[in-house]
This record gives C-alpha cells, structure tokens and sequence, in this order.
C-alpha cells in the first residue's frame, strides 16, 4: 500500500509557536521602553535589571532543581521576562539588597509556590512589587530627580505625576497645575519607576506584539477605554480635582501593566469575551483605587485582584461546545 492511514494522539497541526519564542518576543518589545529607562537612569537602571535577572534565574533554578526535583529550564525565557518587568516597576536607586529580596519573592512565592510556569494565580513580577510596595514603602516611593534625563542626581528626590494627582484629590487644587504636559508624560519625561515612564516607549513594544501575534488587543484596548470613560466622568464632574482621562492613562504604571502585565498568558482569561470582562474591570479598579485608595497607584492592586477572579471569569465566558445549543434545544 502505498497511501497509509497513519493515526497519531492530539495534537496534529503545530503553530510554531512556544514558550520561549513568545517571551523572548515580550522581551523584544521591552526594548524600546528599557532603552529609554538606560538613558533616563544611566548605570542604575542596567545595575537593577541585572540584579533582578540574577536573582530570578538562580531562584528558580534551585527551586527546580533541590527542591521539586524536575529539570529546569530557566532559558526559556519565563524568569528573565519575569526579573525585567519587575524591574521596571522598582525606582532605579533602590537599594541592592531590597531589589535581591524582591525577585526572590517574585519566583519563590509568586511563580514557584503553585507549581511553576503554567500554574502561578497571580503574575510573579508584580506579586513581588506589591510586596516590596507593603513591606518598603519609603524605599519603593522615593524617586531620584534626574539632571537633563542623562545622570541622576544622588539624595535628590520630586514627586511624580501620582503623587500630585493624589493631593488634588486630598484638596492641593494647585497640584494638578504641576503636573507636566501631556507631552512630556507621553514622552517619558518625568519621575516614576524605571520602565513606566515613557508611553511612547511602551506603545511600540504594543504595537510590535500586536504585529507578532504575541498578544491580542482585547485586554489592553479594554484597560485603556474604561480608564478613559470612568477618568473622565470624574474630570467633568470636577476637572480642578480629578485629572483628565489623558493624564490617566500616561502616568504610573498604567501603560506598562495593561500591555506586558495583564496580559500574562497563565494568570489572564483565555477568551476574547473574558478578556474584554477582565479589561475593563482592571481600568475600573485602577481608577477608584487612584482615586480613594491610599496608594497614588492602582495598576498593580487591580491586575492582581483581577488575576484572582481569572477562573470565574473563564467559567463564565467559556466558549460553547460543537454542538452544545442543539443538543439543548433537543432535550426541551
């Protein structure tokens, strides 16, 4: 016979995609973002990232190793995409040793504790952000003033777009009015963490993913609309205490958690309904907790609490089964 029926297990058509392929292609899109975060924060900014990198990798390496017993594969690019977005969401200054406790949290409790890559509830990077942010809330919100964005200046600090953003609301009127341009909040230049300042910077690493098919625009696209809406009818309810929907969306870790962090693949919905759901509950939460909540920030808390209500959100928007509505509609 020369035509032959050969059977094989599920699955039959591969599409070339992997999970290294897709975290180096995260990576790739960090680029322009940890470009501008070098020439912001000069050696600082390499010093953190590497650090951040080091710890990732080793933790998960020993973790995998000594302690589950399984082979490790650290060069799939999961740990290290984990170590820089965590960096970007550190000041540049932040002492060695926290930035070290930070990404061991990081991969020990927020990736490793539910069985590794495919099983953590939460994204890893901001679960050791936000324990970071609880346990060093000095160290976490100081951020150093940089002198003609090439070096900073040590023992310097200013407040960011946040922090005027909430004394506004805390009855500073004139704070709103110190707030840089929606130009040089587009552009990156003001303070913040390491790779949020600049929109500009992380729209192309959107942009770039969108074209690669590493994501899909569901959940960013999600964020941004509702942080628009709910923004902005607080800022036409009162523009002198509320800033504009513009200001939302390019201050803060707001770009970079709707485009490389809620759209983690294990810990966000699978469907394009959940995904839109999942969206536009983040940008909700983000701006209340901007906005009432005791921290300027609000990206982080909402992207976990929403990483949490995932498998509802999966329940509930699942797609239908082949079949499924005929198969009811026969049994009325």
């Amino acid at each position: 016979m020369e035509n032959k029926l050969i059977i094989t297990p599920s699955p039959h058509i591969h599409s070339g995609d992997s999970i290294s392929k897709n975290m180096y292609g995260v990576l790739i899109a960090l680029i322009p973002a940890f470009l501008f975060s070098v020439y912001q924060f000069g050696w600082h900014a390499l010093l953190v990232t590497a650090i951040c990198i080091v710890t990732c990798c080793l933790t998960e390496w020993f973790i995998t190793r000594f302690m589950l017993r399984r082979e490790t594969y650290i060069l799939d690019g999961s740990a290290i995409l984990t170590a820089v977005l965590l960096a970007f969401n550190l000041p540049a200054e932040l002492p060695w040793w926290i930035v070290v406790f930070g990404a061991f949290v990081a991969i020990a409790i927020g990736k490793m504790a539910f069985g590794g890559l495919g099983n953590n509830v939460f994204n890893p990077a901001l679960v050791g952000r936000v324990f970071l942010l609880i346990s060093f809330p000095a160290q976490m919100t100081t951020w150093p003033v940089a002198n003609k964005l090439t070096a900073m200046v040590d023992g310097e600090t200013m407040a960011t777009p946040l922090s005027l953003m909430k004394q506004a609301i805390h009855g500073d009127t004139s704070a709103l009015e110190q707030l840089p341009s929606h130009l040089d909040l587009f552009l990156g230049l003001n303070p913040g963490s390491m790779g949020e300042i600049s929109a500009i910077a992380l729209l192309i690493g959107l942009v770039y993913m969108l074209c690669r098919k590493i994501i899909t625009w569901h959940t960013p696209i999600s964020i941004f609309l509702s942080v628009i809406v709910f923004g902005g009818i607080l800022w036409l309810i009162n523009p002198e205490v509320y800033p504009d929907p513009i200001q939302h969306l390019t201050t803060g870790g707001l770009m970079l958690g709707a485009i490389f962090m809620a759209t983690d693949y294990v810990s966000s919905p699978i469907t394009h309904r959940g995904q839109l759901i999942y969206g536009c509950c983040i940008g909700l939460l983000t701006v209340i907790i901007r906005t009432w909540g005791a921290y300027p920030e609000g990206m982080s808390f909402a992207i976990l609490i929403m990483n949490a209500f995932t498998p509802i959100i999966n329940l509930y928007a699942k797609p239908k089964h082949f079949g499924e509505k005929i198969k009811k509609e026969a049994t009325k």
